[in-house]
């Protein structure tokens, strides 16, 4: 339970664990701080807690200029790099907190680490991964039984029983089911969930979404597949890509999107890309490149339905009179993210 004490002392003690979960805000500064920030330490009474820079900025704070807490917090450790790349390079690995201490890492660390960043505890993240691992050779025509101990399973009925329990269905109806990876990038603008396939990046969208869990639902029910915690290929060029634009260093996208939908949304989002950073549209305008001028209102309703922010920049669309319209992430996200265009245009 993160109280005010708690929350103070970890400031005090700068303590790295408590990045990303919670935000310092000095009334009497009018300035927000990470958990770690070295500068001076606040009385108890002039200290707000935050639950995100967002919150932070929709109160009227500024970033402070010695943590930085607008740039991103969610890289791995050097450490938590050296343990993920060792369950990648053998999935049969189950490390034990004991494990965890002998390679000088405190277990309850890693563990917040990992509940912060992907949402499941260290463990879990393991098994997930051994599982991930076993249901692509599955995939790829590797036979169940093969599939099952290369992963480092030494029973293939408590394979059987785990795969059920996470992809709903046997490994050998497995076949047909298709696989999405997920996982949580931090970004200054707060956490975001990233989802993908083998063709490319199919979701990317702020955890505060109230159209987050329907639009899972909805990739998961049309593409036949299990969502599920896990590496993929695509997403160390997005969080590079993405780290690259939030630092005013990337102004387009190459990571591989895939992006199921009608045909005309997949018109709309593909138009959505051509709108040059740093500059807005309407969507009426937008309706006339598609030469739809009688469709305002069905341009406006598929850019709605865009589940890949930034990368297709829905955020680039606003009102006929120039004002902000309705945007997934919130408006004072749109705010931000049109300022920053503009500013490194």
């Amino acid at each position: 339970m993160l109280t005010n004490e708690r929350m103070y002392q970890a400031i005090i003690d700068k303590d790295p664990s408590f990045e990303g979960q919670f935000i310092t805000a000095v009334k009497t500064t009018g300035i927000f701080c990470r958990p770690t920030c070295t500068a001076r330490k606040p009385k108890p009474e002039n200290v707000e807690f935050l639950p995100s820079t967002a919150e932070a900025m929709r109160r009227g704070y500024r970033p402070c200029k010695v943590c930085h807490p607008l740039e991103s917090a969610g890289e791995a450790p050097e450490q938590i790099r050296v343990l993920m790349k060792k369950i990648q390079d053998d999935p049969t690995t189950k490390l034990k907190d004991w494990d965890l201490v002998q390679l000088g890492l405190e277990p309850s660390q890693v563990r917040r680490w990992f509940l912060k960043n992907h949402g499941i505890t260290f463990h879990a993240y393991q098994r997930m991964f051994r599982l991930n691992t076993a249901f692509t050779k599955i995939r790829n025509g590797e036979s169940v039984t093969a599939a099952a101990f290369d992963a480092g399973y030494e029973s293939l009925s408590a394979f059987g029983d785990s795969f059920r329990n996470v992809y709903g269905v046997s490994p050998s109806n497995s076949r047909q089911k298709g696989l999405i990876n997920i996982t949580r990038l931090e970004t200054p603008l707060g956490s975001m969930f990233a989802c993908a396939t083998g063709e490319g990046i199919c979701l990317l969208e702020f955890t505060d979404r109230k159209m987050l869990e329907t639009e899972l639902k909805w990739l998961s029910k049309h593409l036949n597949a299990s969502i599920v915690q896990g590496a993929n290929k695509h997403f160390d060029q997005l969080q590079r890509e993405l780290q690259e634009y939030f630092d005013g260093k990337r102004k387009d996208f190459t990571v591989p999107l895939f992006m199921p939908g009608t045909v005309f949304q997949q018109e709309v989002w593909k138009m959505l890309i051509t709108i040059p950073y740093g500059t807005t549209r309407s969507y009426k305008m937008q309706a006339m490149k598609l030469q739809r001028p009688e469709a305002i209102r069905a341009v406006a309703n598929a850019n709605g339905m865009n589940r890949v922010s930034i990368l297709v920049p829905c955020h680039r669309v606003i009102g006929e009179d120039g004002k902000l319209t309705g945007y997934g992430g919130g408006l004072h996200r749109k705010q931000w993210l049109l300022d920053h265009e503009k500013a490194c245009r």
